[in-house]
C-alpha cells in the first residue's frame, strides 16, 4: 500500500494515542454489540406465553450466525481490496460509515422492540448466595420434599436441584423468636441459588470451547503464514491475498447454515423430538470434534508443503489449504451457535446478554491461550544448537507441522473432557423460568426454616 519511494513511518505521540483509542474503541463497540444485540434479538420471543417460538428461537440464531458470516466474508473480501487499492482510511471509512448505517436501523425500530426491564447489577445476587452459603455454613442442609430426582419447596414452579448443595444454606432461614428481617447477604432465594448453580455448571461447558479458538487462532496466524509460502496464482493476472484464506469457512457457513435449518433440522426433529433438531450440546460436542480433523488436515497439508518446498523445490497451489478451512467451517457453524442456544435457553433470568458475553471471552482466552502455547512449544522444544518448532519465522525451516499435530492432540483430548462435562450436565435438573412467578408470589427470601440457630453440623468447621 506505499507508493514507491515511500517509507513507512512510526506514528507516537499524539498520532499513536489516536490509533491506540480507535483500536480500543472498536474492541468496546464490538464487545457491547455483539452479545447484547443477539439477545435482544432472542427477547423478541416469548417462549413463556408462545412455545411454538422455541423452533423459532433456533431459527432465529441460525440467522444471526449466518449474518455475521456474510460480514465477515464482506470484511475479508471487499474491505481486504479496498484498503490494498484506496489505503487503510478509505478502509475504515467505509467500516465507519457502516456502522452508522447498522445504528440508524436498530434506532429506527425502538418503538417496536420488545424489551425486559433492567434488573440491576447481575454480580450482587451472585456474591450474596456465596456470601450467605459461607456464614450458614455450619447450619444442616434439611431433609426436602422429593418429587421423582428433584426437590420442590413451597411453589410448584420453583423447583430446588439437588447439585451444588453447599449453596443451599444461604435458604435457611433461622427462626430465633424475633421478628428480624434477615439481610440478603445472610438469606437468599431459592432461585437466586438455583440461578448460581446454573452459571457455575454451564463454566466447564465454556471452559471446553477455549481449546476450540486455539484451533482458531491458527488457521488466522499460522495457516495465512503458510499461503504465503504457496503458489497464491489464481489466473495470470490475479493472485489470491492470504489474508483472504480466512474467509473460506464464511463462503462455507453462508452454503451451510441455511442447509441445515432447513434440511437437517426439520430432519432430525422428526427423529430426537428436539426443537433444534439436536441438542444444543450434541451440537457443540459435534464441532468440538471436527475441529480436531482441521488440525489433522491442516498438519498433513504443511507436511506436504515443507517436504516439495526442501525436496524439489516446488511451491505447491494454495488450494491445498483449502481443507482445513472447510472442516473448520463445518465445525464454527455447530459450534459457535450451538453454544450460543445452550446459553441463552438456560433459566438465568437477565443474565442472558452476559451469557452471550461469555462466548466472546472465549474467543479472547482462546487466542490468549494459541500465544502462551506457542511460546511454550518453542520453550520445550527447543536446544542449545537450534531453535523450537516457531522459533525461524521459516515455515521450511520450522515445523509447523509438529505443531499441528500438538494442536490436534489437544483438541481430541479437550472433546473427551467435553463428554465429561456434558453428561453430567443435565437440562433436567435446570430450574424453569420462575424469577417473575417468584416476584409474583412474594418468595424474594423464603422457603427452608431452621427453628434454632443452634442446630449445626459440628464436622463442619
Amino acid at each position: 500500500m506505499l507508493t514507491d519511494g515511500d517509507m513507512c513511518e512510526e506514528a507516537k505521540g499524539f498520532k499513536a494515542l489516536i490509533f491506540f483509542v480507535a483500536l480500543y474503541l472498536v474492541a468496546l463497540g464490538s464487545g457491547c454489540v455483539k452479545p447484547n444485540m443477539i439477545a435482544h434479538g432472542a427477547d423478541q420471543f416469548n417462549l413463556q406465553t408462545n412455545p411454538s417460538h422455541s423452533k423459532k428461537l433456533s431459527t432465529y440464531f441460525n440467522a444471526a450466525y449466518f449474518a455475521f458470516s456474510i460480514g465477515e466474508l464482506i470484511a475479508l473480501t471487499v474491505l481486504v481490496w479496498i484498503q490494498t487499492h484506496a489505503g487503510m482510511d478509505v478502509g475504515f471509512g467505509v467500516s465507519a460509515a457502516a456502522m452508522a448505517m447498522g445504528l440508524i436501523v436498530v434506532v429506527s425500530g425502538t418503538l417496536y422492540y420488545r424489551n425486559k426491564p433492567p434488573r440491576g447489577s447481575i454480580f450482587t445476587p451472585i456474591a450474596q448466595v456465596f456470601v450467605a452459603a459461607m456464614l450458614k455454613r455450619k447450619q444442616i442442609n434439611p431433609e426436602l420434599m422429593i418429587n421423582g430426582d428433584q426437590n420442590r419447596a413451597e411453589s410448584g414452579n420453583v423447583v430446588q436441584t439437588q447439585r451444588f448443595r453447599f449453596l443451599d444454606k444461604a435458604c435457611i432461614k433461622v427462626e430465633d423468636g424475633s421478628n428480624t428481617k434477615e439481610s440478603p447477604w445472610r438469606l437468599c432465594s431459592v432461585t437466586q441459588v438455583e440461578q448460581v448453580k446454573i452459571l457455575i455448571s454451564v463454566i466447564p461447558i465454556f471452559a471446553c470451547t477455549i481449546v476450540f479458538n486455539t484451533v482458531l487462532a491458527q488457521l488466522q496466524t499460522f495457516s495465512v503464514q503458510q499461503g504465503s509460502a504457496m503458489d497464491t496464482q489464481l489466473t495470470k493476472s490475479f493472485h489470491i491475498p492470504p489474508a483472504s484464506l480466512q474467509s473460506i469457512p464464511y463462503i462455507i457457513l453462508i452454503f451451510l447454515v441455511p442447509l441445515y435449518d432447513k434440511f437437517f433440522v426439520p430432519f432430525a426433529r422428526k427423529i430426537t423430538g428436539h426443537e433444534s433438531g439436536i441438542s444444543p450440546l450434541r451440537r457443540i460436542g459435534s464441532g468440538l470434534f471436527l475441529s480436531t480433523f482441521s488440525m489433522i488436515a491442516a498438519a498433513l497439508m504443511e507436511k506436504k508443503r515443507r517436504d516439495s518446498a526442501l525436496g524439489s523445490g516446488e511451491i505447491i497451489s494454495i488450494f491445498w489449504i483449502t481443507p482445513q478451512f472447510l472442516i473448520f467451517g463445518l465445525s464454527e457453524m455447530l459450534t459457535a451457535v450451538g453454544l450460543i442456544e445452550f446459553f441463552y435457553k438456560q433459566s438465568l433470568q437477565g443474565m442472558q446478554a452476559f451469557l452471550m458475553a461469555m462466548t466472546y471471552c472465549s474467543y479472547s482466552f482462546g487466542f490468549y491461550l494459541s500465544s502462551v502455547l506457542v511460546s511454550l512449544v518453542n520453550k520445550i522444544t527447543s536446544s542449545s544448537s537450534k531453535g523450537g518448532w516457531l522459533s525461524d519465522n521459516d515455515l521450511n525451516k520450522d515445523r509447523l507441522d509438529l505443531f499441528y499435530w500438538l494442536l490436534a492432540v489437544i483438541s481430541f483430548l479437550n472433546f473427551l473432557n467435553y463428554l465429561f462435562w456434558a453428561r453430567r450436565h443435565s437440562h433436567s435438573s435446570a430450574p424453569p423460568t420462575i424469577q417473575n412467578e417468584a416476584d409474583g408470589m412474594g418468595l424474594n427470601h423464603y422457603i427452608l426454616t431452621k427453628h434454632s440457630k443452634d442446630v449445626v453440623d459440628e464436622n463442619i468447621p
